[in-house]
Order: C-alpha cells, then structure tokens, then sequence
C-alpha cells in the first residue's frame, strides 16, 4: 500500500480532476444557434469552464463571466472579470449589471450559455431596488458568522437580489438559455447552486425572513425591512419567462467522491463513500466521523482495514474566536483530538476549490503522531480549536495541503484512512 500522505493526496487530486471544466464542459455544449451566442457566468470555475468553452466552440462567441480573485483563465473571446469572495464588492455588482445587459433585448434565434459554479452567490451580486452593496455585504457577513448552512444562506441572498433566483432566466427570454452547471451543494439542488440566477425559485420572502429571524440577524436595518415588505417574488416553476431554459449538471461531488473511491481500490484499500452531502458543524462532524474510524480501527466494522472512509458536502463553522478559521481544517483539529493519537489512522479534508474558508490553503492532512508533533512545537489543539484557529496549528505543523486554486468546486472532500494493526 502507497505511504498514507501520499495516497491521500493522491485521492484528493483525483476529486479535483474529476470536476475539471476543460474535461466535462465540452461534453454538454449545445448546437450553434442561428443567432448569436452570449456566455455567461459566475462562480469559482467560471472562467475555466468559459476557456473550455472557447477551445471548444466552432463559431463566433462573446460573454462576460465574473470569478474570484486568483481563479481567472485566459480568455480571448469572453471577457473574465475578477471579484471578491466570499463577501462581495463593487467589482462584482459592476459585473452583475453588465451580465444583466447582456442578455437583453435578445432574439428566438440567440443562445445564452450560462457557465454556474459555486462561489456565484458572491460573485454575482446585485442589490435588489432599495439595497446597495453595503446592505448586501452586512448581511453576507452575518449569514457566515452564524454559521448558517449554505441553502439557507441562498434563500436569504436570492430575495435581496435582483438577478439570482430565476431572475437572470427571466430577462434573457425570448432567448434559448442553456445552464451548464458545476454543483457544489449536498443533493445537487439547482436553485441552490450560486442561489440559482438561471432557474425558477420555490423559495420565498416569508422562508428568507425566517432564516434571518432564526439566526439571531437584525441588521442591516433596510436588508431586513425588504424581506419584511416581501414584493417582486423570484420568478417560480412554470414562469413562462423560463419555458426556454435548459439546465445541465456536468460535474457533482458524487462523481468526485466516486474518482477518489477508485484511486483506493486501485491501492488496494476498501472504500466506503458515507455521503456527498453531509452537512453540520464541522467540529461536530469531525467527532462524528472519528467514532467511525474507530469502529473500524478497533473492531473492523463496517469494512475491515485497509479501508477509507470518504465524504463530501460542506459543513459550517460557528465563528467564536479570533483564529484564522476554515471550516475543513477545523473539521481535522477536531478529528485528531477525538481519535487522540490513534495508531494506524490518517486523514485529510480539503475544499476542491483550493480555498478553505477565506485561507489561501486547501486543507489539511493528520496523521497517527499529529497531537504528539504539536506538543513537541508547544501547541495546545484545544486551544486553537476553541479559537477557530486550525489554519494556523496545521501551518506551524508544515501539514497544510496548498493547491492554489483548482479552478473548479464540488465542495469539501474528505478521507479517513484506516490501516491494518
């Protein structure tokens, strides 16, 4: 069997090129229309998906699609803008509102290629009327501190938007639409997905005001007061404005989970893949997911060693302290001190876009003798799990996984390696 670091890296590696833009996106692309072809799109892999597009594509393109900062692709024929993630800003709502004009005043004879990854709920940002960025920043940043899970998040965000939640679909009718999206979010749900700016929405004012209400957000005072005022509803199922509009899923965190399972088979490790969409807060999973490894370490159930236990989905942090964060590092802190110097038991949790949190850094890797190496280093675990500050503990340690963006995102993938006694 490869050395554990290295066969989870290499299961990493194979989840991130599983979800590649320039390996899925030409699969799905349309027929060229009569008319003209816009591209369009927003998230962290947009601007590979649109370089895939254009190596691709035999006739005449042009678009705008708007990425996080780092994550931009050369491009000659559609434009890449950059912005900020995971708070917006003015670059992104510039970009939101040219986007917007783009897909007006179109013909039956057009086709609007929408590119959609995870990250567009940031990146494509709009204030709806009466809001300005400020509003939307403010609310942004509640949202993430609460720890509030990523659908919920997307409620709240589509109805202080004037272009998620189906509303993107809506102003590019007459013209065929077709979605090619990167999920992200556990089930795959496309209204979730960068809140869904090219599909109908279920959701509504009432749910958005809920959340807000239910997380303990009373600020800023117009966000909330819209919400309460709850006019213009996202267009919704069988909106004629979005009879035209097709939406393809190229790449899940399913298929990523799937590579990765492969590349252990192929080591010779059992895989059991427990779910792409395991959700809560990531400490809590962390413990969760150690009594499994022990289960398996000391008792060989479900499956006997060598065997990995594989995830995916996006968990959240409850942010408390002044630490750097990451809710992958925070998950692996609190993996390691649970399974407490457990013989024979490695692991590693990293995002598939390169980013953990608003850190620069992937993830993370633990192995048998993590907590006796900190201690060496005079770290305290709990310490810095108490205050969210796990980038740091693995940075001291030199056990960081550093990809520098993917430029792509299928969410969090994580991997407990169990091997024999």
């Amino acid at each position: 069997m490869q050395a554990p670091r290295d066969l989870l890296r290499a299961m990493f590696d194979a989840a991130v090129a599983a979800a590649s833009p320039m390996r899925r996106v030409p699969l799905f692309l349309p027929p060229r229309p009569k008319g003209r072809t816009i591209v369009i799109g927003a998230g962290k892999a947009s601007a590979e998906m649109a370089r895939a597009v254009e190596v691709a594509w035999d006739g005449p393109l042009e678009g705008l699609v708007v990425t996080r900062d780092g994550h931009a692709a050369p491009c000659e024929r559609i434009e890449i803008v950059e912005a900020s993630h995971p708070v917006p800003d003015a670059r992104g709502e510039a970009a939101a509102r040219r986007i917007l004009a783009l897909v007006g005043g179109l013909t039956e004879d057009d086709l609007v290629l929408a590119l959609i990854s995870g990250g567009g709920s940031a990146l494509l940002n709009l204030p709806a009327d009466g809001l300005d960025l400020a509003d939307k920043r403010a609310i942004n940043t509640a949202l993430l501190r609460a720890g509030v899970p990523i659908g919920e998040m997307n409620i709240v965000r589509k109805h202080l938007s004037a272009i998620k939640g189906g509303r993107l679909a809506a102003a590019s009718f007459p013209a065929r639409l077709v979605t090619l999206v990167i999920s992200d979010v556990p089930r795959d749900d496309l209204s979730v997905i960068a809140s869904g700016p090219t599909v109908p929405d279920p959701t509504t004012f009432a749910q958005a005001l809920d959340i807000v209400q239910r997380y303990g957000i009373t600020g800023p005072a117009r966000a909330i007061e819209h919400l309460q005022r709850g006019k213009d509803e996202t267009p919704k199922p069988g909106d004629p404005r979005l009879a035209r509009s097709e939406t393809i899923l190229i790449a899940t965190p399913q298929m990523s989970l799937e590579a990765a399972a492969d590349v252990a088979r192929r080591a010779g490790v059992t895989p059991l893949i427990l779910g792409d969409a395991i959700e809560g807060e990531a400490r809590e999973v962390g413990r969760v997911m150690a009594g499994i490894a022990q289960q398996v370490a000391l008792h060989g159930q479900p499956a006997p060693a060598p065997c990995v236990l594989i995830s995916g989905g996006e968990t959240t942090v409850t942010v408390r302290g002044g630490g750097r964060g990451g809710r992958n590092v925070e998950f692996l802190l609190a993996l390691g001190l649970a399974l407490d110097g457990l013989a024979f038991v490695s692991a590693i949790a990293g995002d598939t876009d390169g980013v953990d949190g608003a850190e620069e850094v992937a993830g993370a890797i633990i192995t048998p003798d993590t907590l006796r190496r900190a201690a060496a280093l005079g770290l305290d675990p709990k310490a810095s799990l108490a205050d969210n500050d796990a980038h740091r503990f693995f940075d001291v340690l030199g056990d960081q996984v550093i990809t520098g963006p993917t430029r792509t995102n299928v969410n969090d993938f994580r991997a407990i390696l169990i091997e024999p006694a």
